[in-house]
């Protein structure tokens, strides 16, 4: 009897210990920005929210403290993005949008935000390429992407925006001997306070150059510019950050 129970504790060991290892494989395998995308959309679902400080209240009837009133919709303004193929938004280290659709049909993600600055976005966007071979439609095909964005009347993409590649690939475009180069996405990306004064701005692009879908032209973008990293073919995932200063807000937001 004490032998068998030994054996069924050995086994059962040994398949926990093979699936710790495959997780760390298949975790390994989709890459450090699809990690990303896979946190951001925990955060989405209300799982792994951060901890905030306890507020009182407000009610119907509350006051918002320090004298400042609680603010309406029409201190918040419109965001409109669209990115070839997918991305997700941080403004000052707060996720505010995932894109819903990760790859086809192409779509405009529109979402209402209160503006407190200085305001830092931070935008991961990504090509449907695969992590290992950087090409699409089951390795048939060299993608492109391309970035949009507009918020409010006067917060639009364009060269002054900072862009980082972290994945590239095919390399030299070769289709043949399909390799890749991968950069460690920093952990802080997406943080007010991180530093990317290091990186090279955003390089502009034509219009016809993204071709973009139809959902584009049926939202307002005027002003913007279509962005991305040096090779708008090869490089796979974009980090675009911003900073915009403005006046302080007049109204409490719980922070």
């Amino acid at each position: 009897m004490k032998t068998t129970i030994l054996i069924m504790l050995s086994l059962a060991l040994v398949l926990s210990t093979k699936a710790q290892s495959n997780q760390k494989a298949v975790k390994s395998k989709v890459g450090p920005d699809i990690v990303a995308y896979q946190e951001a959309r925990s955060l989405a679902q209300g799982q792994n929210q951060p901890k905030r400080k306890r507020q009182r209240r407000g009610g119907r009837g509350g006051s918002a403290p320090g004298g400042k009133r609680k603010p309406t919709m029409s201190d918040t303004l419109r965001a409109n993005v669209y990115a070839d193929n997918t991305f997700i938004m941080y403004i000052n280290g707060n996720l505010v949008a995932v894109d819903s659709i990760e790859f086809i049909p192409h779509n405009v993600v529109s979402v209402d935000v209160l503006p407190e600055y200085p305001m830092t976005i931070a935008v991961m966007a990504k090509d449907n390429a695969d992590q290992e071979t950087g090409m699409e439609y089951e390795n048939t095909n060299i993608g492109d992407g391309g970035f949009i964005l507009k918020i409010g009347e006067k917060i639009v993409s364009g060269k002054h925006w900072k862009a980082k590649n972290f994945f590239h690939g095919p390399i030299k475009s070769d289709e043949k001997n399909l390799k890749v180069i991968k950069t460690t996405i920093p952990n802080d990306w997406f943080k007010a306070g991180f530093d990317d004064s290091s990186w090279p701005s955003a390089k502009v692009f034509q219009e016809d150059e993204i071709g973009p879908k139809q959902p584009y032209f049926d939202h307002d973008f005027t002003g913007a510019k279509w962005i991305w990293s040096d090779d708008i073919k090869l490089d796979n995932t974009v980090i675009f950050r911003l900073t915009v200063d403005g006046p302080e807000a007049g109204f409490y937001t719980g922070r």
